[in-house]
C-alpha cells in the first residue's frame, strides 16, 4: 500500500518519505542525518528503501542532512538546475555526489516523481508529486507565496496532499520578526498563510481530494489549533464535515509514528 510518512515539518526542518514499506523516495532532508535515520526507524522504515532524495530548494531547513546522507548511503539526488547549482555553491552537496536535474518527471523503481515549479525566494524552487505503482499519488506542496495553477492542478489530481499553512497573518504582523522578514513571508515568493491554505482546501475537497495535511507551520507565527481551526471552520462553512467528508492532519515538527495510507 502507498503511504506518506511526514518525518519532520516546519521551520526547523522538513522531510517526507513517500512510497511503500520497502520502496520509496525522500522529499527534502532538512534535519540531521541521525534524526532522519531515527525517524525512519521509528516508523518501521529502513534507509535502504529510499530510492532517491528529491530537494525542493536550497534553504537549510530542506537540505541540512543532504551532504551526509548522500555520502553515507550513496543516494541519488534530484532537484531543479537552479537548486542543484545553489546546493553546490553552498557546499551542501559534494562535487562528486550522484546528482541530476529533474526537468519534468523521473521513474524511481516502481514510482513516478513529477516536478512542479513553485514561487519562493529561492534559486528555482519546486514541489513534487509521487505516483505509486497502484496509481495513487501524493503531493507535498510547501514554501510558496501563492498557489499557482500548475500546483493547484497537481493537487486536484492527487489522492493525498500536504499543503503549506505557514502562518496566521495577524500573528505575523504583530510578532517579533523584523519588518523586512515579515514582508518577505507575506510576499508572492514567501509562504502560504492559514487563510490562503484553507481556501485551497475547500477547492480540493470539492474536486474530490479528501486526504489532506497541513505542513510547514511556523513556530513563531502559528499554532496547530489555530491552523486546524482556520481550515476546518472554512470547510464547515462550505458544508464539508471534518472526519466525515475529508480527513485533515498536521505534519509534525518532530518525528512521530504517523503514516497516511493513500
Amino acid at each position: 500500500m502507498a503511504r506518506a510518512v511526514p518525518l519532520f515539518s516546519g521551520s526547523k526542518g522538513n522531510s517526507y518519505y513517500i512510497g511503500s514499506a520497502t520502496e520509496g523516495v525522500l522529499i527534502d532532508a532538512g534535519r540531521s542525518c541521525k534524526q532522519i535515520e531515527n525517524a525512519m526507524l521509528a516508523n518501521g522504515l529502513d534507509m535502504s528503501s529510499i530510492g532517491a532524495v528529491f530537494i525542493t530548494h536550497e534553504h537549510t531547513d530542506h537540505c541540512s542532512a543532504l551532504r551526509v546522507l548522500a555520502k553515507r548511503y550513496g543516494f541519488k539526488v534530484y532537484s531543479s538546475l537552479g537548486t542543484l547549482n545553489a546546493l553546490r555553491a553552498g557546499n551542501k552537496i559534494e562535487a562528486n555526489a550522484d546528482a541530476d536535474v529533474i526537468t519534468d518527471e523521473v521513474v524511481i523503481g516502481n514510482m513516478r516523481v513529477q516536478r512542479i515549479d513553485t514561487p519562493h525566494d529561492a534559486a528555482e524552487s519546486c514541489c513534487y508529486r509521487v505516483t505509486a505503482p497502484d496509481g495513487k499519488s501524493a503531493l507535498i506542496a510547501t514554501d510558496m507565496g501563492v498557489m499557482l495553477p500548475n500546483v493547484r492542478t497537481a493537487a486536484e489530481q492527487s489522492d493525498f496532499v500536504v499543503l503549506e499553512s505557514n502562518h496566521d497573518i495577524n500573528m505575523l504582523k504583530n510578532g517579533i520578526y523584523p519588518y523586512p522578514l515579515k514582508q518577505r513571508i507575506l510576499s508572492n515568493r514567501g509562504h502560504l498563510s492559514n487563510e490562503a491554505c484553507a481556501k485551497e482546501l475547500v477547492n480540493l475537497v470539492e474536486k474530490g481530494t479528501l486526504r489532506l495535511m497541513l505542513g510547514h507551520l511556523s513556530e513563531e507565527n502559528n499554532t496547530v489549533p489555530l491552523a486546524m481551526s482556520t481550515s476546518v471552520d472554512l470547510l464547515t462553512s462550505n458544508g464539508m464535515k471534518y472526519k466525515s467528508d475529508y480527513s485533515l492532519d498536521v505534519a509534525p515538527s518532530v518525528s512521530t509514528t504517523k503514516t497516511i495510507i493513500f
